[in-house]
């Protein structure tokens, strides 16, 4: 996104936060696996602070970014969900 065209985008940013920083990047990696639908009106950044995952939409309109940030979280209460189902086993297998 250009700094000319930025006063075009809506800006949405939300924080996440999960159990340890290892939850978090399971979350981010399973979820910018994903692209956006519409490249072209909705423009995605994830990052992590720790045990945080944070994701910046900008979208063209208001009505992408609530369907936009709808979306995206649905997808992380699927990985947290699937997270909590399998993270411990998984750990347990891979510790013996």
């Amino acid at each position: 996104m250009s700094t000319n065209d930025s006063h075009d985008w809506h800006k949405i940013s939300v924080r996440i936060p999960f159990a340890n920083p290892k939850h978090a990047s399971i979350a981010k990696q399973v979820i910018e696996v994903d692209r956006e639908l519409q490249p072209h009106a909705v423009r995605r950044q994830l990052a992590l602070e720790g045990d945080i995952l944070v994701a910046t939409f900008y979208t063209l309109t208001i009505r992408l970014a609530r369907l936009t940030l709808n979306s995206f979280l649905e997808n992380v209460d699927l990985v947290v969900r699937t997270i909590s189902q399998f993270a411990d086993d998984a750990e347990q297998r891979s510790a013996s």
